[in-house]
């Protein structure tokens, strides 16, 4: 299958160098936070460059299916909240999420009903479906 858009991201570094895009255009420095051994830095780290994406996915994937279920809405946010874990299988890390979604100028039933199946939609959300934990909630 032909692929609608690709994205690729280059690192150098890990937790403590660099990501870019190979024409330049994307570039951010990459730290370990102050919570895992860091310093305090204005750098990224992996789960916050994860939340970005994952939010922003969702978020188009909730407001198409709004648009296409003729649901007049005022605005829509989702926060996405990544948590590192322990994972006690491996001695290693897992992720779990939480996303908070707010849609104004539609009931609580109607926001619900859109973000589950934003979840079953989102891009994302299907990547990582039976791997990591996604909490939704709805402001």
């Amino acid at each position: 299958m032909k692929p609608l858009y690709e994205a690729t991201i280059i690192n150098t570094g890990g937790r403590e160098g660099e990501v870019h895009s190979p024409d330049n255009i994307f570039n951010i420095d990459v730290a370990k936070p102050a919570a895992l051994g860091g310093s305090a830095t204005t750098a990224t780290n992996p789960e916050q460059l994860f939340a970005a994406g994952y939010s922003a996915c969702f978020n188009s994937a909730l407001e198409l299916l709004l648009e296409k279920g003729n649901v007049k809405f005022d605005s829509s946010e989702v926060t996405a909240t990544v948590s590192l874990f322990p994972d006690k299988t491996d001695n290693g890390f897992q992720l779990g999420v939480k996303l908070e979604v707010s849609i104004a100028g539609v009931d609580r039933e109607t926001a619900e009903e859109y973000v589950h199946k934003a979840h079953n939609f989102c891009p994302y959300s299907k990547a990582i479906k039976g791997n990591i934990d996604v909490e939704l909630s709805v402001k």
